[in-house]
């Protein structure tokens, strides 16, 4: 029986940890390595955030966070302080600027 008790408290306790945390794919301006890694390290270090990685070519990033500790809102607005689009949140227009030529709206077109 203890056993039992055990289990269903572990599975509780699993269950609850899990429905704190959320996926998401935002759609960002990034244009390259450089980008991903700009994006990733913000992201990464953003209290609430588990996760993010930024595939470049779709310039997708995907994001787990605790629903508890950050908003989605909050996630796009670190994405948009960092100097890029994130879906409909729009890039600080002074972080753009700060941004490598590379790493601007554009800025790997023929290269």
């Amino acid at each position: 029986m203890k056993g039992v008790l055990t289990i269903l408290f572990m599975m509780f306790f699993v269950g609850s940890m899990t429905a704190q945390t959320k996926d998401v794919e935002i759609k960002t301006s990034a244009e390259c390595g450089d980008c991903k890694v700009r994006i990733e390290d913000k992201l990464n270090y953003t209290k609430g955030v588990r996760f993010a990685e930024l595939d470049v070519p779709t310039k997708v990033v995907t994001v787990r966070y605790n629903e508890k500790k950050i908003s989605l809102e909050e996630v796009k607005e670190a994405i948009a302080e960092v100097g890029y689009d994130a879906d409909e949140v729009k890039a600080k227009t002074d972080a753009v600027k700060a941004l490598p030529a590379c790493c601007r709206p554009g800025g790997m077109k023929g290269k």
